[in-house]
């Protein structure tokens, strides 16, 4: 990243990180569930109105969990998108789900809810939503799919912090507040940002008790120090999935100045709309369906072909600007193929090939966005493919 001028990302700090790190210390207790996690799950629970919330080591873990507490076995059919990151697909595999991935939409990266009724069988156990770049999947179809065949849906809310979804009768719902469990990460490219970590929101009592459990490598520790019991065993299948003191207390400095933090990526989501928006432009802006609200994950451009988002890459790369792509389809990944034929999703291939990521971060500052902007305005004058 040293390299480029402008990289693609950069954490950004609130200014108290390190002074609660330093707290979590001197506490004496660094390992999980102290001072730091529990003002998390409380600030999450108040501001979202989330049943119960978990920290975890990662949103990969949050998943995992889901996995878990939703009794995935061998066999069992999971519907996610094919247009996602590995972790959404690895938590359902890895407790012998088979993957049944769902197209993406043509005006958005996100599932085709269109779809994915066509896609239930007998087998089928849960959906898994993925609401990319922060905009909500249709959560009302989603959910009343759900209720017709019995299934749980486990919402991917990796990067939708601070998202909603609003439901036809007018109704507004955070994301990761709708389905029975979802799962977030506060991955250093993420809005808010603990270097590593994720949270598995729990929106059904139902799940609480054995949640805690998984979470402790599947023991009642939790209850233990609670004096609910008088010892604590081994009475469930877990891992150790609860982060240390300091990726909590790293994580309630950002979250104290989530308002700020929000109000400046949408400055900057807008500025790249306001400066990209060009009548007959040959690339394409992000779209919003108009139930979805914009939480300024990321800002990204929809290119006309591969060859052509491959030339833009090294234009900007040549100036010392970072701008990736994004995911390959986990549909035509070795791994899926190994077992699974080849499906036809050509909305999810459509992105894997034409989707370009550009530069975000809060720092991020006005003469930045101009060049990169008058850069790639500057590159589409002059190409021809």
């Amino acid at each position: 990243m040293s390299n480029y001028s402008i990289p693609f990302n950069k954490p950004s700090l609130t200014g108290k990180e390190t002074q609660y790190i330093q707290e979590a210390v001197a506490s004496g207790k660094i390992s999980g569930d102290g001072m730091f996690t529990k003002k998390c799950h409380q600030f999450f629970e108040e501001r979202y109105g989330f049943q119960k919330c978990l920290l975890t080591t990662s949103c990969t873990d949050a998943l995992e969990m889901a996995a878990i507490l939703i009794n995935i076995q061998p066999g069992d059919e999971v519907i996610m998108p094919s247009y996602t990151f590995v972790s959404t697909a690895n938590a359902f595999a890895l407790r012998g789900a088979r993957l049944v991935f769902c197209d993406s939409r043509a005006d958005h990266p996100g599932m085709d809810e269109s779809k994915i009724e066509s896609l239930i069988t007998p087998k089928t156990k849960a959906i898994v939503p993925v609401h990319y770049a922060g905009v909500a999947c249709d959560m009302d179809v989603i959910m009343k799919l759900a209720d017709k065949y019995q299934l749980f849906v486990v919402e991917d809310a990796a990067q939708a912090i601070d998202s909603y979804y609003t439901f036809p009768d007018g109704s507004r719902k955070p994301l990761g507040g709708i389905g029975h469990l979802a799962a977030f990460s506060f991955h250093e490219t993420k809005n808010v940002i603990a270097g590593e970590g994720g949270m598995l929101v729990i929106n059904e009592e139902r799940f609480n008790e054995r949640a805690e459990i998984i979470r402790e490598k599947g023991t009642n520790r939790s209850k233990f120090f609670r004096g609910e019991v008088d010892k604590y065993g081994w009475v469930d299948i877990g891992s150790s999935f609860l982060p240390s003191e300091i990726i909590a207390a790293f994580l309630y400095a950002q979250l104290e100045h989530i308002g700020e933090i929000q109000q400046k990526r949408s400055s900057i989501w807008n500025r790249y709309q306001q400066l990209l928006q060009q009548p007959g432009a040959p690339y394409q802006l992000p779209q919003l369906p108009a139930y979805a609200t914009n939480n300024a994950h990321m800002f990204y451009i929809r290119c006309s072909s591969l060859q052509e988002r491959s030339a833009l890459i090294n234009h900007l790369r040549k100036e010392g600007i970072l701008s990736v792509f994004h995911y390959q389809s986990l549909h035509r990944s070795d791994y899926y193929l190994q077992s699974n034929p080849l499906s036809e999703l050509p909305m999810s291939d459509y992105y894997t090939d034409h989707l370009l990521r550009l530069p975000f971060y809060n720092s991020l500052q006005e003469a930045d966005l101009e060049k990169i902007t008058s850069l790639i305005l500057s590159f589409y004058q002059q190409y021809t493919a």
